[in-house]
């Protein structure tokens, strides 16, 4: 027998629908309190399809559905999370200052899988990687694509594997020692098979954004939908073991609640960490710019903001400061950063924009973050990172960094993010400079997908792209050629790039300097920005990040270095270190320690 349970508070009527073995059977729900219906149907049990009906309507997927198998319009199967195939003892691990691995399922594989994603974890384990960042996996339309578009939330992509292959893909990971995260996307649903709104008040009008329609987070019938959500993140760091979720866009969470949603989350996702005995981590992706996302609840966050108690943030300022150096890219969001002045201010503070004036918003934006005061933030809150799916993906045509730079430039980019005093991210195949692409593509029916490429080649074409020279989403060769090439590992190039790569992450392990998250020891000094110098020191304690950013060799001054031995750690090319210098090919970079703190 199964008890089959859904909210729907304005239907008179609800009937759930199950494929039994002799056939369908219609089974009529009892009404509760708070508009949630029931039924124990004896026919039923793990692995029966089923859906409901509301008001004698079409069948529905459930909106709690965990399994998808028949796509997500199809119905959906019951999945006891207590059957789920975890074998593996696992005492958890905090992902703050461990170094994060982007992955998407699937194109880490050509297989696409769960199961096929397995065989590379030793792999990341060899790496250094301490928590694999999985993008999203909620039932979503079609066999390819991002996954923000799910709809689905409780529901595991039957194309990746389902339910089971990812209990099986967790629980590999943490035989390795390896954590695992989750991207969850809480502020919009996709638009084809998204059924929430017949069930019940879950979005709406009274705030936009960006995706048409706002969750319901603070209107009639918010209670639920709060719930509902709150629900799905503790499913999955409960039931699926999960070390840590990242909360996709959480600015357009619109709540006017006297408790936002992300404070209740907070709250419920701390009481169930210490309930469980192992750290749970929740990282926000926020446009705010404000350290109140990852100010502690209880505490003042310097901003006037309230606390929202996320344990982390991810850090956009310091990848555009970054990426705007070495590329020279200055369109867009890009146009406030590109000097080296401003790659400082992210290294030291995170944020460039904390109260200044943003010229692509037009207006001031963000708040400062305290680095050594009251509120004191510790650099593992934010994430950094070189790039992200969405640096690369959201691009015309998908390219990586590695058709931008020379393995020196991508190498010195590795060098920065991996000893920042930050939580280090890297997106998939970036440890051994992947020349693959990583392109935008889905798999929906064919008016919706004309309607995406469609879409897709009109922004490009306002930014000069012609049509053909843009990846049509909907073409399967679009996901295919975005799949990584793991022979490149295997080349004097990719082979060198994750050589360096892991011997970074093994430095931050072992230096105590570059493991720790204090801001208020960094310090970065850098040649003049009208100069062509342009290189780039940074200083934490002992450790000397030294790079040269300029197209010729040059000695760059290492501050503390004087009357002090200079040891070379780690070095692209050859670094030759004498008196208070150090004299360093095109683009290359090292890590020194000297020897008193300057």
């Amino acid at each position: 027998m199964h008890t089959f349970t859904v909210w729907a508070p304005d239907a008179e009527r609800v009937d759930v629908v199950v494929h039994a073995e002799h056939g369908e059977l219609r089974a009529r729900m009892t009404a509760g309190d708070g508009g949630w219906w029931r039924a124990d149907v004896t026919e039923a049990g793990a692995g029966t399809d089923y859906a409901f009906s509301l008001d004698g309507g079409e069948p529905r997927p459930d909106p709690r559905s965990a399994w998808q198998p028949h796509g997500v319009d199809g119905p959906s199967r019951v999945v006891h999370d207590a059957d789920l195939p975890f074998t593996a003892a696992w005492a958890g691990r905090d992902a703050r200052g461990a170094v994060l691995y982007e992955m998407h399922v699937g194109t880490f594989t050509p297989e696409g899988t769960f199961d096929a994603a397995i065989d590379h974890l030793d792999h990341l384990v060899d790496l250094g990687v301490g928590i694999v960042e999985v993008m999203p996996v909620a039932a979503f339309p079609g066999r390819w694509g991002w996954g923000y578009d799910g709809v689905d939330l409780f529901a595991v992509h039957d194309a990746y594997g389902g339910p089971h292959a990812f209990a099986r893909f967790v629980d590999a990971a943490h035989e390795r020692g390896l954590g695992v995260a989750l991207d969850v996307v809480y502020n919009h649903l996709g638009p084809a098979g998204n059924y929430l709104g017949e069930f019940g008040p879950y979005f709406t009008d009274a705030h936009e954004t960006p995706w048409g329609s706002a969750v319901n987070l603070d209107g009639d019938g918010s209670h639920e939908v709060r719930r509902f959500i709150i629900d799905n993140a503790l499913r999955w760091l409960t039931h699926f073991r999960l070390d840590a979720l990242r909360l996709d866009a959480v600015h357009a969470l619109v709540d006017d609640s006297e408790e936002h949603l992300l404070v209740q989350l907070s709250r419920e996702v701390t009481q169930r960490s210490e309930d469980l005995g192992r750290p749970l981590t929740l990282i926000a992706e926020s446009d705010l710019n404000d350290p109140a996302t990852v100010t502690p609840l209880g505490r003042e966050t310097g901003s006037g903001a309230p606390a929202l108690g996320m344990g982390g943030q991810w850090a956009d300022d310091v990848h555009h400061a970054l990426r705007t150096v070495m590329t020279g890219e200055t369109q867009g969001y890009y146009a406030d950063f590109g000097s080296l002045s401003t790659l400082a201010t992210t290294l030291e503070q995170v944020f460039f924009h904390a109260g200044t004036f943003s010229a692509f918003r037009g207006e001031d934006w963000g708040a400062p973050v305290d680095r050594s005061g009251s509120h004191g933030y510790d650099g593992h809150a934010f994430v950094a990172y070189g790039t992200t799916h969405d640096q690369t993906g959201n691009r015309a045509t998908g390219d990586r960094l590695s058709a931008l730079l020379d393995d020196a430039q991508l190498a010195s980019m590795q060098a920065v993010v991996v000893t920042s005093a930050m939580t280090p991210m890297l997106f998939m195949g970036e440890e051994w400079g992947a020349t693959t692409p990583w392109r935008y593509f889905t798999e929906h029916d064919a008016e919706l997908g004309r309607l995406v490429s469609e879409g897709r080649a009109r922004e490009f074409a306002s930014h000069g792209w012609s049509a053909d020279e843009v990846p049509d989403p909907q073409d399967p060769a679009t996901r295919d050629d975005s799949v990584l090439d793991w022979s490149e590992v295997g080349t004097d190039r990719g082979a060198r790039l994750f050589a360096w790569t892991r011997e970074l992450i093994a430095l931050r392990a072992v230096e105590p300097d570059l493991a720790s998250g204090d801001l208020s020891a960094v310090s970065v000094t850098h040649a003049d920005d009208a100069s062509d110098a342009r290189w780039l020191v940074v200083a934490r304690g002992r450790a000397r990040l030294v790079v040269n950013l300029a197209d010729d060799a040059q000695a760059v001054p290492v501050p503390g270095a004087a009357a002090a031995t200079t040891e070379v750690l780690a070095a692209w090319s050859d670094a030759d270190a004498a008196d208070d210098a150090v004299t360093l090919p095109a683009h290359a970079c090292a890590v020194l320690r000297v020897s008193a703190a300057a």
